[in-house]
C-alpha cells in the first residue's frame, strides 16, 4: 500500500480522535469514581503503626467519597503476600495497598520477589513518617540504652528482640542496633505490631523498635520502659526520650513512613483524586492532632515527591544493609 500525505493526515487525524475519546474516557471513570467499596489491604496484622495510619485514613476517606473504604489485614511473607495481591489487583482503584518502609527494604533484601515495588505500583503520597522507639519489659533491668548494652553484652545470645515481621523497618532498627553496639541479640518477628508488643509485655522477648503509635498507650501505663527514640531529632510529641544517636550511637537514624499505593495502570485521574483527598484529610486539625498524639509526623507529598523518595529511600536502605552484613534472602 502506498504511503501518501493524504494517509499520514487521516492517520494523524484517527490519533487525534483516539486521544479525545480516551481523555473523556478517563474523565468519565474519575467522575464515577467511587461506586462501590474500595479496599485497603495492610500486610500487617492489626494493631501496629501502618494499621493505625491506615483506618485513621481509610475512616475519614469514607466519609469524603461517599463509598466504604475497608482496611484488610493480610499479614505474611514479610509484607510481600499482600503488596503481591495488590499488584495483581485490577487497576481500578478498588484494591489499594498500605505501603511502608519494609517495601524499601525488601527491594534489597529480597532477591526474588514477584513484583517491583517502583514498576508494579503507582504511588499515591506518603502519608506519615514515625520514629521508631526501643521499648523494654518493666522487669529488663536496664534503664538507658547504655545500661542495655551492658546487660546484652553480659549474657551474648540470650537477649531477644521483636520485630512486626521480617525485613520491615522494626527489623532493621534492632539489626543496626546490634551491629553498631556490637551484640549478640537474637532477632524474634512476629506478624504484626500488635502481636510483638502483647509478648514483650508478657516478658517472652527482651526489647523492640516499636513503632510510636502502636506502643505509646502501654508506655503510659507503665507496661513498657521505652528508652530512646530512633530518628535524627528527639520526637515532637515525645521529646523526654533521648534519641540512639544522643545514648552513644552517633548517625544513627531509623524511621517507619507509611504511603498508600495503587496498582499500575490506574488511571491518572483516579490516582489524582485520591492524592488531593488523602492530603487534605491528613491535613484537618483532628486528624493531625490524633496522629501526633501517638507519634507520628504528617507528610502528605504529591506522586511525584513520593516516587523519588522511594527510590531514594530504596538506595539508601541497600547502603545501610551493607553496612549491617545483613543476610540477603534468596
Amino acid at each position: 500500500m502506498t504511503f501518501t500525505r493524504s494517509t499520514a493526515l487521516r492517520r494523524a487525524a484517527m490519533a487525534i480522535v483516539a486521544l479525545i475519546c480516551l481523555t473523556g474516557l478517563t474523565s468519565a471513570v474519575a467522575q464515577t469514581y467511587p461506586n462501590r467499596v474500595i479496599k485497603i489491604l495492610v500486610p500487617y496484622a492489626a494493631g501496629g503503626n501502618v494499621d493505625f495510619v491506615a483506618r485513621v485514613v481509610a475512616q475519614n476517606l469514607t466519609e469524603v467519597l461517599g463509598q466504604s473504604v475497608i482496611i484488610e489485614n493480610k499479614p505474611g511473607g514479610s509484607t510481600n503476600l499482600a503488596a503481591d495481591q495488590v499488584a495483581r489487583s485490577a487497576p481500578d482503584g478498588y484494591t489499594l495497598f498500605a505501603a511502608s518502609r519494609a517495601n524499601a527494604i525488601n527491594a534489597t533484601l529480597i532477591k526474588k520477589l514477584a513484583f517491583d515495588i517502583q514498576k508494579d505500583f503507582v504511588p499515591i503520597t506518603v502519608m506519615s513518617d514515625t520514629p521508631n522507639i526501643l521499648v523494654v519489659n518493666p522487669d529488663v533491668p536496664a534503664k538507658t540504652v547504655a545500661e542495655l548494652v551492658v546487660l546484652a553484652k553480659s549474657q551474648p545470645g540470650k537477649l531477644t528482640f521483636a520485630s512486626a515481621g521480617a525485613a520491615g523497618s522494626t527489623h532493621l532498627a534492632g539489626e543496626l542496633f546490634q551491629s553498631m553496639a556490637g551484640l549478640d541479640i537474637v532477632h524474634v518477628p512476629y506478624r504484626g505490631g500488635g502481636p510483638a508488643s502483647i509478648d514483650l509485655m508478657s516478658g517472652q522477648v527482651t526489647m523492640y523498635f516499636a513503632t510510636m503509635p502502636s506502643v505509646m498507650s502501654y508506655v503510659r501505663a507503665g507496661k513498657l520502659r521505652a528508652l530512646a527514640v530512633t530518628s535524627a531529632k528527639r520526637s515532637n510529641a515525645e521529646p523526654s526520650y533521648p534519641t540512639m544517636a544522643e545514648s552513644g550511637f552517633p548517625g544513627y537514624n531509623e524511621t517507619s513512613w507509611v504511603g498508600l499505593m495503587a496498582p499500575a495502570g490506574t488511571p491518572a485521574a483516579i490516582i489524582t483524586r485520591l492524592n488531593t483527598e488523602v492530603v487534605r484529610i491528613l491535613n484537618r486539625p483532628d486528624v493531625k492532632d490524633k496522629l501526633r498524639a501517638q507519634g507520628t509526623e504528617i507528610v502528605g507529598n504529591s506522586q511525584a515527591e513520593f516516587a523519588a523518595f522511594l527510590k531514594q529511600d530504596i538506595a539508601s536502605t541497600a547502603n545501610l544493609i551493607s553496612k549491617a552484613k545483613l543476610t540477603v534472602v534468596d
